[in-house]
């Protein structure tokens, strides 16, 4: 046998749907599972091109490909999925055969990961107080489970659990729109283009996800291989595109513009912000011991 066999493999895994991806469908989700791959490797690869001390952005970026990898490896082997009734039995052609439909659950775990990780990139980069960023967190957190609750309920009361989620969403915007963007102006001309470059893309981006969703797992009207393009699109958009331009941007900002102050192994601070000496000096110092334990703290020029 010769091809994609994937979904005949697994056939018999976690149910099998009226309405569910074909091949073509399948083949789509290995593609960005293969780019989703490439730009993982890429951005770790970028992050020994920096100090240790600068590498956090490349790691959250990397994550972010890395769990969306996991993902659609999942989905194009057709694993990760329930059947769900529908609630609207459509007459077109490409889903009037539907009782049930295919939902990815697997895409919502990653959503659950990696929108978080997208938020902490961006409104790290912005400046925020962390009290700010964890409550923004917390409503995207809030977001993806009302869909996926919405997508596994039967009824129409799945536009109710919409809703909520779109009061989430609404929040998180208000932040990056207003909030975050005054932060990242006030932190200079390189941390105000990369934030707004990045941020513009995003929220363009996630106003698109609702949209996606009221035609798929909502109300049934586009077909699951659509709607492995749709979400595929978005996701190839909000994750490597977006990990590119962020991490082109921060090339020219030090985390110490952003108050990231990250400290390697040998750059440990003490109390009073400079590193303690304990042997032999191989630099320029102030020459002031400490008179409780006999350090003397340097500056090391």
């Amino acid at each position: 046998m010769s091809g994609n066999q994937a979904l005949n493999i697994n056939s018999g895994i976690g149910g099998s749907a009226d309405l569910q991806i074909t091949t073509n469908g399948s083949d789509w989700y290995w593609a960005v599972c293969a780019v989703m791959t490439v730009a993982s490797l890429v951005f770790l690869g970028l992050s020994f091109t920096k100090p240790r001390t600068h590498r956090l952005f490349h790691y959250i970026t990397a994550a972010i490909t890395l769990t969306a990898a996991i993902a659609y490896f999942s989905m194009g082997a057709g694993l990760g999925q329930t059947p769900i009734l529908v609630e609207f039995m459509r007459s077109t052609s490409s889903v009037s055969a539907a009782g049930t439909r295919e939902i990815f659950y697997v895409r919502y775990i990653d959503w659950f990961v990696t929108t978080p990780l997208l938020l902490l990139d961006l409104l790290l980069t912005s400046g925020l107080p962390w009290p700010t960023i964890l409550i923004t967190i917390l409503m995207d957190e809030f977001m993806i489970v009302t869909g996926l609750v919405g997508a596994l309920t039967r009824s129409s009361y799945k536009w109710g659990y919409y809703v909520f989620g779109n009061l989430a969403f609404f929040y998180v915007v208000y932040v990056l729109v207003f909030v975050a963007r005054k932060h990242a102006a006030a932190l200079g001309p390189n941390v105000s283009r990369t934030y707004l470059t990045c941020g513009v893309l995003t929220i363009f981006l996630w106003f698109l996800y609702p949209i996606a969703w009221g035609l798929s797992e909502g109300g049934n009207v586009i077909h699951p291989d659509s709607e492995a393009i749709f979400y595929g699109i978005l996701d190839l958009f909000a994750k490597p595109v977006f990990g590119a331009l962020l991490l082109w941007g921060h090339r020219n900002i030090s985390p110490a513009e952003l108050g990231l102050h990250i400290h390697d192994y040998d750059e440990m601070p003490n109390a009073y912000g400079v590193r303690e000496k304990t042997g032999a000096s191989n630099g320029v110092h102030n020459g002031v011991t400490n008179g409780t334990n006999g350090t003397t703290a340097v500056n090391t020029v």
